[in-house]
């Protein structure tokens, strides 16, 4: 799905890509921009600079993206014709931002031409504001530029918004682009499509109709080797903050006024700005934290959190969190959203489950016929699928009997089982066409801290420590209980 343009602008020139040697540079990003060229949706004399540290020379910079393509999930797709003209694009430049003319080689690498270039910042966030503060003083900034960012911006409400103003030092609000990718999933952007242009969802969708609502984002992966970078952050921030509270926004926003930038991400920091506190001793009643300890996965023995390569014994890092969430609205007041994330869970999968209030009255009570609430299941992956759970009558001559049936609708099945797109695809693709509908603004960023904050403050207050769980499971115990204790269930 894409927006409509935030603002008519000439084609861009050019993609300058900071960290182009990094894990997420050949995991997602090279095999994306091989995937677009190779559908055609590159601009003709569209450039592409690989910007890093390390001395290489283009034709062994380009092997490394020859390499990348081919281990990535767009492998199928390579085509040594088709390579050699992207990789004609490609140029390599060795970047230093901390001498003054550290970016001397970009300049050299530009093109002439009418057209911005793309700054795309693979890197940590603690480089955000230093280049971009060397992309101005370097003169490589102009009206049509636009910097892209990816998560985390900051660790707190605090450092997101220092690393917000040094972006906004150099660039409008307007030329930024903070990249969320799990908006730029298939599902995830049918959630749009699915609330606003099927007009039988939407007098339903609140708190006169909707008893409860779930988003599990499980992994059954552990740290994968990245214990470091993991223990400094944890499960609420890595993917509370970003991914979890985004799902959210997109269940519970108002109508937009309409597919623009600044009509729906209005309506997304509406519901960030509505989200009930949960601060002080609420986190006891209304949060829980674990940590992985040793288990089985995928029928291999795993070893726990703390006995990871490079893992220090004592660490409290949470490694799944579940929360009780509410809304502070007329449309959700007293609809609990439930969230919980984790890793080593029993299963890869992302979904949101809507569940209806029951029928207010069983007429079939008399005959031993109980009845279940609808549902409505939207399943991100690893398959995409959306399903609604109904009462039915089973077949038979003698007695009513009743069982809960799904109506399956599969995009794969439906559409055809075209290739899956990596996320970043679609989100490059907006970057290119100025569409910034399904990124994330700097009000959002901050709000969402900002209620994050509380729950960590709450956290040590407290001392609540994180409750160990088996690899393989589904969480600690006391998950269960956070929607038992409404007379809910999680959906597994």
């Amino acid at each position: 799905m894409t927006a409509t343009p935030s603002a008519t602008a000439p084609e861009c020139r050019a993609l300058v890509l900071f960290g182009a040697t990094g894990d997420l540079a050949k995991r997602m990003l090279w095999p994306s921009l091989y995937a677009l060229d190779t559908d055609g949706l590159l601009p003709k004399a569209f450039r592409l600079i690989g910007a890093a540290t390390s001395k290489q020379t283009d034709d062994e910079f380009r092997q490394k993206v020859r390499d990348a393509i081919c281990t990535s999930a767009n492998a199928s797709l390579f085509d040594e014709a088709k390579f050699a003209a992207f990789a004609a694009r490609i140029r390599y430049v060795t970047v230093d931002i901390q001498t003054a003319g550290g970016l001397d080689s970009i300049k050299g690498a530009l093109h002439q031409g009418e057209g911005g270039v793309i700054y795309y910042l693979s890197t940590g966030p603690q480089l955000f504001g230093p280049i971009c503060l060397a992309l101005r003083d370097a003169g490589l900034i102009d009206p049509h530029s636009r910097i892209t960012v990816e998560k985390p911006i900051g660790t707190n409400s605090k450092t997101a918004h220092e690393v917000n103003e040094a972006i906004g030092a150099a660039f409008e609000e307007h030329q930024v682009f903070r990249i969320d990718h799990y908006l730029g999933k298939e599902a995830v952007q049918n959630l749009l499509a699915l609330r606003f242009a099927n007009a039988i969802f939407e007098p339903l969708w609140n708190a006169n109709a909707i008893e409860q609502v779930q988003i599990t984002v499980a992994e059954a992966v552990g740290v994968e080797g990245r214990w470091g970078f993991y223990d400094g952050t944890g499960a609420l921030r890595d993917m509370v903050q970003s991914h979890m509270l985004q799902l959210l926004c997109l269940v519970a926003m108002e109508p937009p006024a309409g597919f623009t930038p600044s009509a729906v991400r209005n309506e997304k920091v509406k519901v960030l700005w509505s989200l009930h506190p949960i601060t002080g001793t609420d986190v006891e009643t209304h949060t829980v934290r674990g940590q992985y300890a040793a288990g089985y996965s995928a029928g291999q023995a795993v070893v726990g959190y703390r006995d990871e390569k490079g893992a220090s014994p004592s660490s409290d890092t949470e490694t799944f969190v579940a929360l009780k969430v509410g809304i502070d609205n007329w449309r959700w007041a007293g609809v609990p959203f439930y969230l919980r994330t984790g890793k080593r869970l029993a299963k890869r999968c992302s979904e949101i489950m809507i569940q209806f209030n029951p029928a207010p009255f069983n007429i079939f009570a008399d005959i031993g016929a109980t009845l279940s609430p609808n549902a409505l299941l939207i399943q991100l992956q690893p398959e995409e699928m959306i399903t609604l759970t109904l009462m039915h009558k089973k077949p038979g001559m003698n007695e009513v009997k009743l069982a809960q049936v799904p109506l399956n609708l599969s995009v794969g099945e439906t559409f055809g089982h075209s290739r899956r797109r990596i996320a970043y695809e679609r989100m490059l693709l907006d970057v290119l066409r100025n569409n910034s509908a399904l990124f994330v603004r700097r009000d959002e960023v901050e709000a969402a801290w900002k209620w994050i904050d509380g729950i960590i403050d709450g956290w040590k207050t407290t001392g609540y420590a994180a409750k160990p769980y088996t690899a393989g499971s589904w969480g600690p115990s006391a998950a269960i209980a956070l929607t038992e204790r409404n007379g809910h269930s999680w959906n597994e």
